[in-house]
């Protein structure tokens, strides 16, 4: 009989039980959507062409609207619209708009919670490195 799958998954200090949560494999519920396993989840909120490649210019500092469309030239701006209001609703980045004088100006940053997958955007961008170096190559305007 496996003693795992009668545990709880939250030890009891609050912290999940990761061994416990691979053991029973709950059914993960996250934006009104089911997932089998906590990757497919984190790609819920981070998957995509453009979500991670977004996020990783927002690592350093605060850009507004038109600093991310010259830094990422082959997204679109209708992608870009669609993708930042998609990662602001999933509590990956703040918009913060500012009103007193005109222009409009409208600035994007990461929050906490998006700030906790800057290591993991580096490694990603070390690795898109790698691959490209064995696999591709780099093209210089």
């Amino acid at each position: 009989m496996d003693l795992k799958k009668n545990k709880p998954l939250f030890k009891s200090d609050g912290e999940l039980d990761r061994e416990v949560l691979f053991s029973k494999k709950p059914i993960i519920k996250l934006n009104e959507k089911l997932f089998s396993c906590p990757t497919s989840a984190a790609m819920e909120l981070i998957g995509g062409k453009w979500k991670s490649v977004i996020l990783f210019h927002l690592i350093d500092s605060k850009k507004r609207y038109n600093e991310l469309r010259k830094e990422i030239p082959t997204l679109n701006e209708r992608t870009l619209s669609m993708q930042l209001k998609q990662l602001e609703a999933d509590g990956l980045i703040n918009r913060k708009a500012y009103y007193k004088k005109p222009p409009l100006k409208v600035e994007y940053s990461l929050t906490k919670f998006g700030q906790g997958l800057i290591p993991i955007l580096k490694m990603i961008t070390e690795w898109g490195i790698i691959a490209t170096k064995e696999k591709g190559e780099f093209l210089e305007e």
